[in-house]
């Protein structure tokens, strides 16, 4: 019997390439499909030379086709930092409304299940914490964020219709900040930024004063989370993060500790709108998908600190 086969958006991203080697390694036949206007190539190199992977570069904002059937489509394309949606805004605002209203068009076409990569960015600034999937959110649509914020926001609500009123097979889920190995250093998050300037031998530099709290959720645990989701029969939002919670100054000096390098944390004014608390309620995704996070913080920025220096830059390779 012939494999499934995923539709993959943003594959040569850090997330859709970790989720291209786990559905290949399920017994998937995987199309890839990225413009490369944020991923690279370097991230899937390993997986041409496989006949399960075959890979588009297109632009998902102009319209979809693929040739032959299409069980499932995860659409994870998408700028994911604010480094680079300030910079292409009107293609983050693109990719998340005529590349997902694309996408949906061509899932109801050929009959396939689609998921959608939503974040905790639609909760915004939030007045409710730890967020949970009923809280609907403290957004600014004008400010800098908003391309994204509500990028995401009309992604939810598209993907909403088209299971109400066309009987869709759609999954949502709400990604709080995630890490591994593959993230770019250079994409503006706090992880990939303290890890660059320890590395280099430069100064940590956190906005605000530093009391700002995220929540960081190994890659592995992500892509369990989305795997479940999606063979589940749960239609709604799902948040998928890990709720150990830890402000963003002790974040900083525990990635000074673990580089085992001397650097002082420096501190700059906080950009706009950037939020102030980040911890995901899990309860429904424990309940719904038996689903919950196993990889230690510890354990994961080990593993992401040896893939940061093997780069080139940092290897001499």
């Amino acid at each position: 019997m012939a494999n499934k086969r995923i539709l993959i958006t943003g594959a040569a991203g850090f997330l859709g390439s970790h989720l291209s080697d786990r559905f290949i390694k399920e017994g998937y036949d995987v199309v890839g499909m990225d413009n490369l206007i944020t991923g690279s190539l370097r991230n899937i190199e390993h997986l041409f030379k496989l006949k399960e992977f075959e890979f588009y570069n297109h632009d998902v904002s102009r319209f979809v086709h693929v040739p032959g059937k299409i069980d499932y489509i995860l659409h994870f394309a998408s700028p994911a930092s604010p480094i680079d949606y300030l910079k292409i805004p009107i293609q983050t605002l693109k990719v998340g409304s005529l590349g997902t209203h694309n996408l949906l068009g061509f899932a109801k076409a050929v009959g396939a299940r689609m998921l959608i990569a939503s974040t905790s960015e639609v909760y915004g600034d939030p007045d409710v914490h730890p967020q949970n999937e009923e809280y609907w959110g403290n957004v600014n649509p004008v400010g800098p964020r908003g391309v994204y914020d509500e990028a995401k926001r009309f992604q939810e609500a598209i993907t909403m219709a088209y299971h109400t009123y066309h009987n869709l097979e759609t999954r949502i889920i709400r990604i709080f900040n995630t890490y591994g190995p593959r993230m770019r250093l250079d994409d503006g998050r706090a992880l990939p930024a303290f890890m660059g300037q320890a590395l280099r031998g430069e100064d940590l530099t956190v906005f605000g004063d530093g009391s700002q709290t995220r929540s960081f959720c190994y890659v592995d645990d992500l892509v369990e989370g989305i795997y479940r989701l999606l063979l589940s029969d749960y239609v709604h939002p799902v948040n998928i993060g890990n709720p150990d919670e830890i402000s963003i100054k002790d974040f900083a000096e525990e990635i000074i500790r673990l580089t085992g390098t001397d650097q002082k944390v420096i501190y700059k004014d906080l950009p706009k709108d950037d939020p102030k608390q980040r911890q995901p309620d899990i309860t429904r995704a424990k309940e719904i998908l038996g689903w919950e996070p196993k990889v230690s913080r510890s354990e994961g920025l080990k593993v992401t600190l040896d893939y940061f220096k093997n780069l080139p830059e940092f290897s001499g390779k």
